[in-house]
């Protein structure tokens, strides 16, 4: 068997309704994140498992979901391809709750397609947090992918250009000042060095509230991270990115008209879907709501040459 075929499948039937790509997107950082992408219509998502690495194909076939797993890691991910493709997502109850609103019903209705993937991994989407802190996307996204390229290690599979996300071991064992390069100010690589250090005890944890706990008892890391995080890896869908530039601006206008709030504002607004607060924002974000702009755009920096 050669890297390119899958080690093991698996066929899913997904509700209907279901939107593949609505749902896996949430475990991309854009188009061109170098661990996940859309290559003709197929899904890619690589990752290091307990097994050694491996990669994921998601596509449709069909009313089917047909799996693929590639690599040492092919089996652990295939076990756990529906909780990845957002099918074990539990909606329950967020019907009911959305018609208290007009605005969120409507995003029921129209995004009910959409589920939180769980991943069951804490690094691989706090590596990415981690860059995503006080910098805009741009300068995030350049951080991430040149810190999974120098740590990472291409992916199994057939997809070119595709990168295992890297192991925290050789994180933690860099100096910071190995990452000006990437982008990443002293601040954030001390960060990311503690989290890589802690990471085999995070991926341990079993639920969204052990792993907000222990995530923001590292220090660097606090609630917004913690929810970033969480939202992916065990689908907390009432996880909230609190302390997020946007985000309470974004819900104040499209739930209360008001072009600017801050973070109990925002919570204030979002209580009435406790349980489900942060597929809200998630669903506010699918369907492009933003408060208007004042004044000028935060300007991008470069770490590199300090």
């Amino acid at each position: 068997m050669t890297e390119t075929e899958p080690v093991a499948t698996r066929t899913l039937r997904p509700p209907e309704g279901y939107h593949l790509a609505g749902s896996v997107r949430l475990l991309a950082m854009g188009a061109h994140d170098p661990c996940a992408r859309f290559v003709n219509e197929t899904f890619w998502w690589a990752t290091r498992t307990p097994s050694g690495p491996g990669t994921l194909s998601l596509h449709r076939m069909g009313g089917e979901l047909v799996a693929a797993g590639y690599g040492p890691g092919a089996e652990w991910l295939i076990e756990r391809a529906d909780a990845i493709a957002g099918l074990t997502d539990d909606v329950s109850g967020f019907a009911e709750l959305a018609e208290s609103h007009p605005v969120v019903a409507q995003l029921a209705r129209e995004y009910r397609g959409i589920r939180l993937p769980a991943t069951g991994q804490i690094f691989p989407r706090l590596l990415r947090a981690i860059c995503e802190q006080k910098v805009t996307g741009k300068e995030a996204f350049r951080a991430y992918a040149a810190t999974v390229r120098h740590f990472g290690s291409p992916a199994p599979g057939p997809v070119r250009g595709l990168w295992t996300p890297p192991e925290p071991a050789a994180v933690a064992a860099a100096p910071y000042w190995v990452f000006h390069p990437f982008g990443l100010e002293q601040r954030r690589a001390e960060t990311l060095r503690r989290a890589a250090m802690a990471a085999d005890r995070l991926e341990r944890c079993t639920g969204s509230t052990e792993a907000t706990r222990r995530l923001t008892a590292i220090s660097g890391i606090g609630r917004w991270t913690a929810a970033e995080v969480v939202r992916i890896a065990f689908a907390d869908a009432d996880a909230v990115s609190v302390g997020d530039f946007h985000i309470p601006n974004t819900v104040a206008w499209a739930l209360a008209g008001e072009a600017r709030a801050d973070d109990a504002r925002m919570l204030a607004l979002l209580e009435p879907f406790r349980g489900h607060r942060g597929r809200v924002c998630v669903l506010l974000a699918v369907a492009g709501w933003y408060a208007p702009a004042f004044g000028p755009r935060k300007p991008l920096r470069s770490f590199a040459r300090f």
